[in-house]
């Protein structure tokens, strides 16, 4: 993820902001605060979106709620699309993250 290692900080849609909180009541400092915790998993989106590549993460906010974000980068800036509470099947992806960074320290 060379594109996510050079990103300086967060371009927001309102739209987008908007339809978070609407759908999921996920709000623009929580999805922040997601890339700034450990441990962050990042990876391609399989869809792909027909402009710009789309990418995921799965990450805690400062108070332990998991969330799913999908996002663009532009300019160095990270575009978040599209915000919510991760299902079961990521949180379990999540937790074998965790546990492997527990296992480094």
């Amino acid at each position: 993820m060379d594109e996510f290692s050079n990103c300086i900080g967060f371009e927001w849609d309102e739209g987008n902001s908007e339809k978070n909180w609407i759908r999921h009541h996920v709000t623009m400092p929580e999805c922040e605060q997601v890339f700034f915790n450990q441990p962050l998993v990042l990876a391609g989106s399989e869809r792909l979106s027909v402009s710009e590549s789309r990418f995921y993460a799965l990450g805690q906010t400062y108070t332990g709620r998991r969330l799913f974000i999908v996002f663009v980068i532009r300019s160095e800036l990270v575009r978040v699309v599209s915000a919510r509470d991760m299902s079961r099947r990521e949180r379990r992806v999540y937790d074998h993250a965790n546990e492997e960074a527990d296992t480094e320290i």
